[in-house]
């Protein structure tokens, strides 16, 4: 067969054997090819000529592209059904009217409401979006902070430490002499806190001391492998579990799967550790109150 190529003075002789054409095309075609691919291939430039080589032949499922807007339109779909409104709809997807009377008009109109509940709707849908908005800037906020700290040195570790043990450990008093070094608290991060400024002071594992002060109706044995999951050691090194009588005319809010109660860690031996810590908190106090301090670099 003489190959037919379209060109300047060939318009008489152009695709004479179109039969031919078409069975190369359509071979072509069934190979994988696109359009354009068969068109480069035959030099066939006229599109008419080219959709008749290959008509009946349906476009490899490559070449099928995902429609942009499939997603929404289903999101719009999903939404029409649950009775929303084109303006609701328009307001939640960013698409226009037009587009989305075209994806839902087979479904049911959704019935009418009440001006003030249309209202109602709305204003939540705003306050929605208002928390959504906050929650991001909270986040940003948060992640801000966290970055300015950085590396902690041993000097600050040390500071946080004291004023930790300072606001949450027992202390001294002069009515009741308990020189004990003694940390209760119920955040995890804190305890992780308090246990590497422990191991900065050169405190040995072996003088912990760890306890549960938990209410009656919690789960006291859930709560106990939890704690011992967070410091590091086996649940049967804990000391006996310190159960809380719940006063029934108070409202707690404790509650839930949540609550594992209070970690109780204690120093043996740890009277000299007690009066350093005192110490260095009033250092710091004291440091901190210096008349020179805005001089300070």
């Amino acid at each position: 067969m003489t190959e037919i190529t379209p060109g300047r003075g060939a318009s008489r002789n152009k695709y004479e054997d179109f039969e031919g054409l078409r069975e190369r095309a359509v071979a072509l075609r069934r190979e994988g090819l696109s359009l354009r691919q068969i068109r480069d291939e035959l030099k066939v430039f006229n599109n008419d000529i080219l959709n008749r080589l290959v008509q009946g032949e349906p476009p490899p499922a490559w070449t099928k592209r995902p429609r942009a807007k499939d997603d929404l339109r289903e999101r719009a779909r999903e939404l029409r059904t649950q009775g929303w409104t084109y303006d609701q709809i328009q307001v939640e997807l960013g698409c226009s009217k037009s587009s989305i009377s075209l994806w839902v008009r087979d479904l049911p109109r959704p019935e009418r409401r009440d001006p003030s509940e249309q209202a109602k709707l709305a204003a939540r849908k705003r306050w929605e979006h208002e928390l959504a908005m906050r929650d991001v800037e909270r986040q940003r906020v948060k992640d801000g902070a966290r970055q300015e700290i950085g590396q902690l040195s041993d000097r600050e570790l040390m500071m946080a430490g004291v004023a930790l043990y300072w606001a949450e450990g027992t202390k001294d008093k002069e009515y009741a002499r308990r020189e004990t070094v003694t940390f209760v608290n119920s955040d995890p991060a804190v305890i992780r806190l308090y246990l590497a400024w422990l191991r900065l002071l050169g405190i040995a594992p072996e003088r912990l001391r760890y306890r549960l002060m938990i209410h009656i109706t919690a789960d006291t044995e859930g709560a106990e492998r939890y704690w011992a999951d967070v410091v590091g050691v086996d649940v049967s090194t804990f000391q006996r579990t310190t159960i809380k009588k719940h006063n029934p005319k108070t409202v707690r809010k404790n509650v839930g799967e949540n609550y594992r109660g209070c970690l109780v860690i204690r120093v043996k031996q740890g009277a000299d550790l007690y009066r350093r810590i005192e110490g260095w908190w009033y250092g710091i106090v004291g440091a901190a109150s210096a008349p020179d301090l805005q001089n300070r670099t």
